[in-house]
């Protein structure tokens, strides 16, 4: 996305009268960013014992860039705007911009839409990190089948991202692909289309295929410890 939103703005008049290119729109190398606080907006203080200390940079008072890049608007909005943004508040001014349009609407409908295109990826939780990944694939468009294999993908996830990632597997499956989850929680299993019961209990006890089937016929099996789980969830 970040291309694309550099591209826009170099694409414009007052940009190319200006003789700006896409790399004068990013934070990452020289040329249009400000170079006191290499384009973060912010200055690290070292506070000794104690954790260091943010401050906004007073050279471009937390916008990032150098003036002659923040004269450049699109309808009214520089690119320092535009990144404060969150990705729902950007879909009203990228609404003509079709890629971009699609992007955002997918990124809002997974449950991402208060995420700010300028934050920093290390302020993404795990859950978050882990939905743009699968949002990124959504947007590819292939006609190739493709095969998923997502290992325990809920591990730490609050369970409002749970239903978020739920969102984006049967996605994935509706575009025509396969996923296949490693998985114990019963909120992902319910919802599956086929479910593998390995057990009937774990290391040197299990490994033995206890029941297959769809969520109601495992849950039927009355020596499937999943099973159990199932009837209460689906309320057999």
């Amino acid at each position: 996305m970040f291309t694309s939103i550099r591209n826009l703005f170099a694409s414009l008049p007052e940009a190319k009268r200006s003789k700006l290119t896409s790399k004068h729109f990013s934070f990452n190398t020289p040329g249009g960013r400000c170079e006191n606080c290499q384009g973060l907006g912010v200055l690290s203080l070292h506070m000794h014992v104690l954790p260091n200390l943010e401050v906004r940079c007073p050279a471009c008072r937390g916008r990032r860039f150098q003036d002659n890049v923040l004269r450049i608007t699109y309808k009214g909005y520089t690119i320092s705007d535009l990144l404060d943004m969150t990705v729902q508040e950007s879909l009203s001014v990228l609404k003509d911009q079709d890629k971009m349009s699609r992007t955002i609407e997918l990124l809002c409908e997974v449950g991402l839409g208060y995420l700010q295109w300028g934050q920093s990826v290390t302020t993404l939780s795990g859950g978050e990190g882990q939905r743009i990944k699968l949002a990124k694939e959504l947007s590819k468009k292939t006609k190739t089948h493709t095969l998923y294999l997502l290992d325990e993908p809920t591990t730490g996830l609050h369970p409002g991202d749970v239903r978020q990632l739920l969102v984006l597997l049967n996605k994935l499956v509706d575009a025509g692909h396969t996923v296949m989850v490693v998985e114990h929680n019963v909120d992902v299993i319910r919802e599956s289309d086929w479910v593998v019961d390995l057990g009937p209990e774990g290391g040197e006890a299990g490994g033995s295929l206890v029941a297959a089937g769809t969520p109601e016929e495992v849950a039927a099996c009355e020596a499937s410890h999943t099973g159990r789980f199932l009837r209460q969830a689906l309320r057999l």
